[in-house]
C-alpha cells in the first residue's frame, strides 16, 4: 500500500501541472483580461474591459489611432478600450500585470511560485491570494461540510431503506420526493426558501443574508452557535436538497445489485437473518461506489454547488470569490485558487482509494502499476 500511495501522490504532479497549463491557455486566449479590467476602471466604463480590437483596419479606424498615439500600428490595437490613452500608460499596465513578457515565461514563473505556495496578490482587492482564501474558506466550509454530512446522513439510509422496500409503497411515495429534488436545482429551492422564509412575500423567520449576525460578538458562546445555525439553516437546506436524490438513487441501486447476487441467496440458506446479511454481507460491497464519489460529490458541494447559494444568500465565500475573479480577470486569485481547489481534489481523491481498503480490506491497490 506504501508503493501505491507514494505513486499516486507523484502523479499529482503531472496531472495538476496539466489542468493549470489547459486552464492557463484557455484564460488567455479569451477576450479580455486585466490590462482591459484596468483601462476600463480608468475611462469609467466597463464595457471594454473584455472587449479586444476586432482588426478594424478602415482608413477611418486608422486616422483615430494616429490622432490618439501620434504614430500608426500603435499599442491600442491590442486594446480597443486604449484609444486616446498615452501608449506609455499602456506600457506600465502590462508591466505592472505581467504582460510585458510571453505567455510561457508568465505561466513558468507562476508554477514556480504555485510550487512554494507562493499564489501572489490579488490585482484589484489589494490583498494576497493565501489571505483571502484563508478569510473566504470558513463560509464554505460550512456549507460544504454540513451539507455533506447532511446529505449522506439522509441518503444512504433512504436509499438502503429504498432497495429493501423496493416496489413497496414506502418506495413509490419517498421517489416522489428524490425525482422532485432531482428535477428542481438547489439555488431555484433557495430562491422558494427565501419568498417563504426570509422575508420575501409571507414570513420572516431567518436571516437573508451573512453567517452570523452584526452583534455576534456580544453574544455568549451557546448564543452565538444558535445564531450561527439561524444563519445556515437556509442555505444548508437549499444545498441538501439539491443533492441528496442521486446519492439516494446510488445507494439504492447499489444495493439492489448486490442484493440479487449469488452469495446472499447463499447467506440466506445457511439461515442467517435479513439483518446480518443486509450489514454483514451487503454493506461492504455495496458501500464501495458510494464511497468513491464521497471526494467529488464534497469538491462539488464545497466549490462549485455552493456558488449561486452564496450568492443568493449572500455569504462570501470561495465560490464567490472565484466567480468574481473570473469575471474581473484577476488572474492571481483565479490560478491561484485553482490550483489549490485542484490539488484538495487530487488528494481527496487518494483518501477514497484508502477508504476502499478500510470498506473492504480484500481490495489490494498494491499489485496496480499506477
Amino acid at each position: 500500500m506504501l508503493g501505491y500511495i507514494i505513486r499516486r501522490l507523484l502523479l499529482i504532479i503531472p496531472t495538476l501541472f496539466g489542468i493549470m497549463l489547459v486552464n492557463f491557455a484557455i484564460v488567455h486566449v479569451a477576450p479580455g483580461g486585466p490590462v482591459e479590467q484596468m483601462i476600463a476602471e480608468v475611462k469609467g466604463t466597463a464595457v471594454s474591459a473584455t472587449a479586444r480590437f476586432t482588426g478594424d483596419t478602415s482608413p477611418e479606424s486608422g486616422r483615430e489611432m494616429q490622432m490618439a498615439t501620434g504614430q500608426p500600428g500603435s499599442i491600442e490595437n491590442k486594446y480597443r478600450g486604449a484609444q486616446g490613452l498615452d501608449p506609455a500608460f499602456i506600457k506600465q499596465l502590462e508591466k505592472q500585470f505581467g504582460f510585458d513578457k510571453p505567455a510561457h515565461e508568465r505561466f513558468l514563473f507562476m508554477i514556480g511560485n504555485y510550487i512554494t505556495f507562493d499564489f501572489g496578490n490579488s490585482y484589484f482587492l489589494d490583498q494576497s491570494v493565501t489571505s483571502l482564501v484563508v478569510e473566504k474558506m470558513p463560509v464554505s466550509i460550512s456549507l460544504g461540510l454540513w451539507s455533506a454530512i447532511l446529505i449522506y446522513l439522509i441518503s444512504i439510509p433512504l436509499g438502503i431503506a429504498k432497495a429493501v422496500r423496493d416496489g413497496s409503497r414506502f418506495d413509490v411515495f419517498t421517489s416522489t420526493a428524490v425525482i422532485v429534488g432531482n428535477a428542481v436545482p438547489g439555488f431555484l429551492f433557495a430562491i422558494l426558501l427565501v419568498v417563504l422564509f426570509a422575508g420575501g412575500r409571507y414570513l420572516d423567520w431567518f436571516p437573508l443574508r451573512g453567517l452570523v449576525s452584526t452583534d455576534w460578538r456580544e453574544l455568549s458562546t451557546f448564543a452565538l452557535i444558535g445564531d450561527y445555525l439561524w444563519h445556515m439553516a437556509l442555505p444548508i437546506f437549499s444545498l441538501v436538497i439539491g443533492g441528496f436524490a442521486g446519492l439516494t438513487m446510488l445507494t439504492k441501486n447499489s444495493f439492489l445489485d448486490q442484493i440479487n447476487q449469488q452469495y446472499v441467496t447463499t447467506a440466506r440458506a445457511k439461515g442467517l437473518t435479513e439483518k446480518r446479511v443486509l450489514y454483514g454481507h451487503i454493506f461492504r460491497n455495496a458501500m464501495l461506489i458510494v464511497i468513491a464519489g464521497f471526494p467529488s460529490a464534497f469538491i462539488g458541494i464545497l466549490f462549485t454547488g455552493s456558488l449561486l447559494i452564496e450568492v443568493i444568500f449572500s455569504l462570501d465565500g470561495l465560490g464567490l470569490l472565484g466567480f468574481e475573479a473570473a469575471v474581473n480577470r484577476d488572474y492571481p486569485v483565479l490560478f491561484g485558487t485553482l490550483y489549490f481547489f485542484t490539488l484538495i481534489g487530487l488528494i481527496l481523491q487518494l483518501v477514497s482509494d484508502l477508504f476502499y481498503t478500510i470498506v473492504d480490506p480484500r481490495i489490494d491497490f498494491e499489485s496496480r502499476k499506477i
